[in-house]
Parts: structure tokens; sequence; C-alpha cells
């Protein structure tokens, strides 16, 4: 049977890794798939990095339009990223009858229920498994592994940069700004890291799977969505001592009691003798919790060239399969459809429910811990621990540390105004949001 043809638009960290793997595992790839997949074209404004790279055998252009216009191009790999350009050609691609396969997380989680939902008018497939996590099956695992399940939470590692430079805060006692130079000067950080390190990078994967889990539309505009910036590695280390870890998770939720669905990212204190928690240096982990299967983690690198390829190929063959075996399937098994539960909300982050660590810098007078914690009885937040330490500011005064019990976020809001406006609290409270992913 004649091989796949495969338009390949972008060919930098990821696409030249596609085309390694590819090429490279051809024989392995041709047997599971059910015949053979080839990159035949290859959209690039560097042409001739393009050429050097694919060599003399595929056909090198600088417009992605003429790969699309290939009426021998059944499938259109998008590598470049970014909503503009890359979302237009997504688009036309799907247009004109071609499977598509991305890796733009950004894309899809802004624009996702509106391509899936041109692909499905139009009977072709979107396979996006790169765009989370790398080379970790997350999507595939949602989507099929645990089918059978009711998703009740999902909560993952999923953006290395900010697990790396988390692991040199706890690990060598830096603050957040030398941890930060530390990666960029080792590669795992960009020039400009914002979307990395202000969450937004996780919050675009934590929405993609959140729409899969409990099929709803992508709504990343809905997501509560913090960073790393604000850590301190005074935080990190009392965190250590009372067993936690402070990780960067993308948190989704299935709330009953409210019909909502919680989506968020943040720094969260995470139980040390969880899997989780020892999720080191750039690696990505995800843990899911299905009503019949229980608890499942998914670990592996979560970018890189090669591993994302891995991500990008394994979609290239479930697109081959679906594709050989009914041309006019209409119902394309790797897009993301809406179910019956389309119109479930995303909570706003004052409904959400956890417990808190809280950090209050106070004056070492009697009375102070009582009065805290009787705002915090005021608002029906129960305390699950209270340590006292020496302060670095001063021999009068002395930090505070407070466990909480699960709260709603509201509550603990309305709480912190009040213990911030105690004139014995002389500093801003630090509150961390924390949980036990169990």
């Amino acid at each position: 049977m004649k091989p796949i043809q495969v338009g390949l638009l972008g060919i930098g960290t990821v696409g030249s890794g596609t085309y390694k793997v590819l090429t490279r595992n051809q024989a392995e790839i041709r047997r599971r798939a059910g015949r053979g997949i080839e990159i035949t074209m290859v959209a690039d404004l560097d042409t001739a990095r393009a050429r050097a790279i694919v060599g003399e055998g595929v056909q090198v252009v600088a417009d992605g339009r003429a790969v699309i216009a290939n009426p021998d191009i059944d499938i259109v790999i998008e590598l470049i990223g970014g909503y503009g350009i890359a979302k237009a050609l997504v688009m036309e691609a799907i247009a004109a009858g071609k499977h598509v396969v991305t890796a733009n997380k950004a894309l899809l989680a802004v624009h996702g229920t509106e391509i899936f939902a041109a692909a499905r008018d139009k009977g072709v497939m979107v396979g996006f498994e790169a765009a989370v996590a790398g080379g970790i099956p997350i999507i595939k695992a949602l989507r099929e592994g645990l089918t059978a399940n009711r998703i009740e939470w999902i909560a993952g590692i999923i953006n290395g940069t900010t697990n790396f430079i988390l692991s040199e805060m706890r690990d060598k006692g830096l603050d957040f700004g030398a941890a930060l130079k530390d990666a960029q000067a080792l590669g795992y950080a960009e020039a400009d890291p914002t979307f990395d390190i202000e969450g937004i990078d996780a919050a675009h994967k934590a929405t993609i799977m959140s729409a899969i889990a409990f099929g709803t539309p992508v709504q990343f505009d809905k997501a509560h969505v913090e960073g790393i910036t604000q850590l301190q590695a005074v935080d990190i280390r009392y965190a250590e001592q009372l067993g936690y870890r402070i990780k960067l998770l993308g948190i989704t939720k299935r709330r009953d009691d409210v019909a909502g669905i919680e989506l968020r990212v943040h720094p969260t204190l995470v139980p040390a003798k969880r899997l989780i928690a020892n999720v080191e240096g750039a690696m990505n982990a995800v843990v899911v919790q299905g009503d019949a299967v229980g608890t499942t983690l998914y670990y592996g690198k979560g970018a890189g060239s090669e591993p994302t390829a891995s991500a990008v190929v394994a979609d290239l063959v479930d697109i081959t399969r679906l594709h050989t075996a009914d041309p006019d399937h209409r119902v394309p098994h790797l897009a993301f459809q809406p179910g019956a539960v389309a119109a479930t909300p995303i909570l706003p982050i004052a409904q959400v429910i956890t417990s808190f660590y809280l950090r209050l810098q106070v004056a070492d007078q009697t009375g102070v811990l009582a009065r805290i914690t009787t705002i915090l009885a005021e608002h029906d937040i129960s305390i699950d621990a209270v340590i006292q330490r020496e302060s670095a500011e001063g021999e009068k005064q002395t930090d505070l540390i407070i466990l909480t019990h699960d709260t709603v976020e509201g509550r603990m809001r309305d709480a912190l105004a009040l213990m911030q406006a105690l004139p014995t609290v002389l500093a801003p409270i630090v509150n961390i949001r924390k949980e036990e992913l169990s």
C-alpha cells in the first residue's frame, strides 16, 4: 500500500525531531500503522535550514499554504506555535479535508472548541497528544485507557521549567531569582520565561486535560492562574520541615456539590510521601483519579525534540490507522467532542475548596495566636497544625505557620483580610494552597 503522505509546517526543535524519529523508526512505525508514513513536504521560512535537515528527497517551501494546497498530502503537522498564522493554517487544512496533528497547546486551549467543531463538520481528525506533557501519553490515557472511568480529578506537574526552578530552590536553598538564572543558563528557561513562570503554559495544558476529562468546551479564559515568581525560599524550607514539597500544579476537579468544575494553576503544598512530590528537575507527571481504576500516575519528559516528537508520531499512526480503515469516517476519534455536560461551568476561585499553608510574620507578644485562631474559627476554618519559628527579621518577631483543613477559598480570603489588618501582623501574609492528592 502506498505510504500516507504528510506535510510538516515548521521544522524547528520538535519538527526536526519528528522527521528524525519518523525516518529512523520507519519500519517499526509501518508495522504498527499498517502502512508507511512519510513526510514528503516541509514548509519553513528558513528553507536552507529545512533542506539541511531533510535532504533532497523532500519538497521544501517557504509558504505553508503550498503544503495545504497539495492534493497528495493527507495529514498536516502544525508545529509553528502561537495563535496567529498557526490558527489560520490549521483551519485552512481542515477546510481542505486534511487531517491535522498539532503540538500547539496555546492554540487549542484558546481556540480548540472552534477547531474541533470544524474538524467534526469536515469529517477529519485532529491529533494533539504532543500539546500536553510532551512525550507522556496523557491525552491517550484520558481518551482511551481510562474511558470506562468517571474522572474525579487531575493534578499535574506540566511545566518542566518551573519544576526545575522549584527543585533548585529546595535543593540549594536559592531564592527564585537565582534559581531562574540557573535555569536560563542551562537552557531550561527561555530568555523571556513569562509563559512558564507565570503559570500560563501550565494553564493551557490543564485546560485541554479538563475538557477531555469532563466533556466540556475548552475554557482557558475561566482558568485561575498563578505562577511561582512570589515564592520564597523560606516557605519551601518550612514546607519541607512539615513534610510537604511545593510544586506548581495544574488542577482540575469535578464538583458535584455545586455542579461545577475547578480549573486552576498555582503553587501547591503536596505531601512529600506522594510520588508526584518527588518528581524533580524538568520532568513532568500527571495524577488522574478515576472512580473505577483509582489513582494512576503518568511520568516522563514533558518537552524536548524527540520526546515531543514521540507524541506527534503516535498521532500520525492513529490517524493513519483510521484513515486507512475508513476514509469516509465522519466522527473524528482524535478530536475532542463536548458531551452532555457541556454547560457545566468552571467555578470561580472563590468557590474552590482546598486547604492552606499560612505564614504570618507577627510581633512576639502574648495573645497574637489567640486572636488569629479566633478569626479563623469565626470563618469556619479549622486548623490542622500550628508551629512557631524565630523570624529572620529580628528578636521581637516570630514566624507563625498554620496549616488548615479544607475550606472554601472565599472564606479564607475574608479571614486573611481581617488578619492582615491586625497591628501585630507585620508583613504581608503568605498563603499557599495545599492538596493531599489522595
